[in-house]
C-alpha cells in the first residue's frame, strides 16, 4: 500500500447512490477523504456518484450489498480493509422510509425497515470497530430523521427505527468516545430529495419551516462533514437537527 493512500482519511457512506448519501460522499471528498460508497441495488446511481467523486480527484470503491442480510456488514468492512487497510469515518445513511397505515402494516414490512434503518448501523458499526480504533480521527455519523422526534402518521416502523438510532448513537458515544471515536446523529427534515414513489411524504404537507423553503441534501452533507472534521472533536453523543427551524414554525 502506498504512503499516499495511507495518509488520506477513508470514509464509508451507505446509501450513497443519490440524494443525501451522494451529497455526503461529495462533501467528505472535498475534505480530502477517499470514499467507499455503498448502495443496495442502484448500480447506475452509484456509478454516477463514483464518477462525480472521480471528477474531484478522489478514489472511490463502489460496493453493492443488501444490508438487511447479517453477513453483508462484515463483507463490506472486509472489502474496505482489503482496499485501503483503514477506515476513519462511517456514515450510516441507508434506510427505507415507506408510508403505511398502522392497521395495514405487516410484520414483514416492519422488519424490513428495522433491518436496514437500525440493525444495519449496529452491525456495520460493530464490524468497523477494529479499523476505527486505529484511526486518529474516527467518527460515526448516523442519519436520523425529523419524524423520530415529532411523530407522524403512517410511519410507525420508520419512526421506531430512527428513534432507536438516536438511542444507539448515545450508547455508542458512551462506550466509544473514550477510545477516540466520536459518535453523532444528524436528523434531516423537509429536504428536497428524489423518491422512488415520486411523492413527498404525507407529513410534509402539514409542516413548514422558519426559512420558508425546503432544505437541500448539500446542507445536510455539510453538517456531516463538520462532525467528521478536526474542529468537531469535542462533539459526541449529539443529535443535530437540520430542518430550517421546523420545530418552531
Amino acid at each position: 500500500m502506498s504512503q499516499e493512500v495511507q495518509s488520506k482519511r477513508v470514509a464509508l457512506v451507505t446509501g450513497a447512490s443519490k440524494n443525501i448519501g451522494r451529497a455526503i460522499a461529495l462533501a467528505l471528498a472535498d475534505q480530502g477523504c477517499d470514499l467507499v460508497i455503498h448502495t443496495g441495488t442502484d448500480r447506475e446511481g452509484l456509478e454516477e456518484t463514483r464518477q462525480q467523486l472521480a471528477a474531484k480527484g478522489r478514489a472511490a470503491l463502489a460496493l453493492l450489498g443488501d444490508l438487511t442480510e447479517i453477513a453483508t456488514a462484515s463483507s463490506l468492512i472486509e472489502q474496505v480493509s482489503a482496499q485501503y487497510g483503514k477506515l476513519d469515518i462511517l456514515v450510516n445513511n441507508a434506510a427505507l422510509r415507506p408510508e403505511t397505515p398502522f392497521a395495514d402494516l405487516s410484520y414483514k414490512q416492519w422488519r424490513e425497515v428495522m433491518a436496514l434503518g437500525l440493525d444495519a448501523p449496529f452491525l456495520l458499526s460493530q464490524a468497523a470497530l477494529p479499523l476505527l480504533l486505529k484511526s486518529e480521527q474516527a467518527s460515526i455519523v448516523n442519519i436520523g430523521g425529523l419524524t423520530a422526534h415529532t411523530g407522524a402518521k403512517h410511519r410507525a416502523h420508520v419512526i421506531a427505527a430512527k428513534s432507536g438510532l438516536v438511542g444507539l448513537t448515545k450508547a455508542l458515544a458512551h462506550e466509544l468516545s473514550p477510545q477516540g471515536i466520536m459518535v453523532n446523529c444528524i436528523a434531516p427534515g423537509l429536504i428536497n430529495t428524489t423518491r422512488q414513489t415520486g411523492q413527498s411524504p404525507h407529513h410534509h404537507a402539514s409542516r413548514t419551516t422558519l426559512v420558508e423553503r425546503r432544505g437541500e441534501p448539500e446542507e445536510v452533507a455539510q453538517a456531516v462533514a463538520y462532525l467528521c472534521s478536526k474542529q468537531a472533536r469535542y462533539i459526541t453523543g449529539q443529535t443535530i437537527h437540520i430542518n430550517g427551524g421546523a420545530y418552531l414554525a
